[in-house]
């Protein structure tokens, strides 16, 4: 596995001189607003408070390619002095096997710190069109919003379209999923795909009240997520074929990478130990949340 299970380090091999007065940065590989964003904002926050030496954590945005300028970036450039980090793509290392052509970096090597969120990707459709299961999104025409063609949004809805035999179109060019659910709101799309958590937290109106404005009708990830209702079924529940079924739950496990850290390769192993024993403790920390 690549996510790297924070474990914790005995206070004895943390040197608080390595931080202290310090600033450490998170980079983020899209703009604001988004579960990126929410996330590095939050752990940077929370981060610095348990480093011994109470390192200032602050953020970067780095956007470009669908995130794949900000990975490639800090696996050439960024310094490997252990004050740099990156917010990773949850699709990195999809993202590696199936456009190695423009992916500069080999997942394996990055220093993975942990996760703090694990979570399903969703397709979600506009109950304005009519659609209440996956079923009937083989009876219309549809259009879907995209990030762009390296994006996880991308990837799910063009696999469901194919497994599926939906009459989709994905349209690309949305900067993040904030603007791909914008474009669901405004009528431009009918449906769009993101990590659960990214309609939990910012359109959870979208599910409640006697008329939902839209559906979550299919979903993607090692298991079903506890927090959408048990009619929305797994995509590999659905498979019968052996291979498509490989396939599919291979690309599920690109949801338990979530939302985390990476450091660049060939970071120093103490300052690797200290960071990894900071991130247990921030997660279980109560007052950390996003």
């Amino acid at each position: 596995m690549l996510i790297a299970a924070a474990f914790v380090v005995s206070g004895a091999a943390i040197a608080a001189d390595d931080f202290e007065g310090k600033t450490a940065r998170i980079i983020i590989p899209y703009g604001p607003g988004g579960t990126y964003d929410n996330f590095s904002q939050a752990f940077a926050k929370h981060l610095g408070k348990h480093i011994l030496g109470k390192a200032n954590v602050i953020v970067q945005h780095m956007p470009g390619a669908v995130g794949v300028k900000a990975i490639n970036w800090a696996y050439k450039v960024m310094q490997k002095d252990g004050l740099n980090m990156l917010t990773p793509l949850d699709n990195t290392i999809l993202n590696q096997l199936l456009r190695p052509e423009k992916m500069r970096f080999d997942a394996r090597n990055f220093t993975w710190l942990g996760s703090s969120n694990q979570t399903n990707m969703v397709l979600v459709v506009a109950s304005s069109t009519g659609v209440n299961t996956w079923q009937d999104l083989r009876k219309r025409k549809s259009v879907g919003a995209s990030a762009g063609t390296g994006s996880f949004d991308f990837i799910i809805q063009r696999l469901t379209s194919g497994l599926f035999k939906f009459k989709l179109k994905t349209v690309t060019g949305y900067k993040g999923s904030s603007a791909t659910s914008h474009a669901v709101q405004q009528g431009e799309a009918d449906l769009n795909s993101n990590n659960w958590l990214t309609y939990a937290s910012r359109r959870p109106h979208w599910f409640t009240g006697d008329k939902h404005f839209t559906r979550a009708v299919l979903q993607v990830g090692v298991f079903k997520d506890p927090a959408l209702p048990k009619s929305v079924p797994l995509i590999s529940e659905l498979l019968t074929d052996a291979l498509d079924k490989k396939v599919v739950d291979f690309i599920g496990v690109a949801g338990l990478l979530g939302r985390g850290l990476v450091r660049p390769p060939k970071v120093a192993g103490k300052m690797v130990k200290t960071m990894r024993a900071a991130y247990t403790a921030m997660n279980g920390d109560p007052v950390f949340e996003v």
